[in-house]
């Protein structure tokens, strides 16, 4: 792993993808609010996309998501094989970088389906991704336990964003400014609404693999239509709703303030820095 400092590119790239990125979850906040109001089906992220296709220029706004999230899922996967963000190479490290890079994966893959989409070659229809990764897996060696280690590592996934709001961790690339502070409790609550999400979709994938059915395994849609079936069901997918709504901020907020610890210099003070320097003050008076 090179120390040396990041080349400049990287950064309009980062910004760029994040901004698609956050596109994609006000359709997709959109979509679920609809639903939550009007007792339709919620959609994904695919259908969400999909929502563009019957718009003035729909093809040409997809094609611009697709080269966003390209670019989303290329800054992901340079950040974590050239370790931008300096998480080294202990097992904390690793874990660290690799769900850089499934996050990467994840998002070429959206960048295809956007692709497909304004070429006319994709329905968007949510759910049948997981489906076939389910199916595949199934066939493979000890596929049973396979799908139910991915499905483990999923909710594991959607722990990790809980757990990175609730302890702040955002907030050490964040840079700090009037309005990334005004904005951190929009940007915790999305985080933990994505992370409840993407815990759900690891639970199906978890349960297809117990009961070695792929079709029990679904993606975003079945698992706000599990939200919906409970108690309070509409309400709670409501919550959900603005919850996403949060995380498409925390993509903007991404978009304009996030820094890359290889390439940013000294002279440059994050959240958490400056969190901890107001927290040594505060010790200071009452000392």
């Amino acid at each position: 792993m090179s120390q040396s400092r990041a080349p400049a590119w990287v950064v309009p790239l980062m910004r760029f993808g994040y901004g698609a990125r956050g596109v994609t979850y006000i359709l997709l906040g959109g979509l679920v609010l609809s639903a939550a109001l009007t007792g339709g089906q919620a959609g994904s992220t695919s259908t969400a996309l999909a929502q563009l296709k019957g718009q003035p220029f729909g093809d040409l706004m997809l094609g611009a998501m697709a080269l966003g999230l390209l670019a989303y899922a290329l800054w992901r996967l340079i950040c974590a094989g050239m370790d931008l963000e300096r998480r080294g190479t202990d097992a904390e490290g690793i874990v660290a970088r690799l769900g850089q890079t499934i996050s990467g994966a994840v998002a070429a893959g959206l960048a295809i389906t956007a692709a497909r989409l304004a070429l006319g070659s994709a329905s968007g229809s949510g759910g049948q991704g997981t489906t076939t990764l389910a199916s595949w897996l199934l066939q493979q060696p000890m596929g049973k336990w396979l799908v139910i280690a991915v499905g483990f590592v999923t909710i594991g996934a959607g722990g990790y964003y809980a757990v990175k709001a609730l302890k702040e961790k955002y907030k050490d690339h964040m840079r700090a400014t009037a309005t990334s502070e005004k904005l951190d409790p929009v940007v915790k609550a999305g985080l933990i609404a994505h992370g409840v999400v993407i815990a759900l979709i690891g639970g199906f994938l978890a349960y297809a693999g117990w009961t070695s059915d792929a079709s029990e395994a679904q993606g975003m849609t079945q698992a706000f239509e599990a939200v919906r079936a409970q108690p309070f069901g509409q309400v709670l997918l409501g919550v959900l709703a603005i919850g996403l709504l949060g995380f498409a901020v925390y993509c903007f907020v991404e978009a304009r303030y996030r820094i890359v610890p290889a390439r940013a210099g000294d002279d440059v003070t994050t959240l958490a820095q400056r969190a901890k320097r107001e927290g040594r003050r505060a010790a200071a008076r009452l000392d």
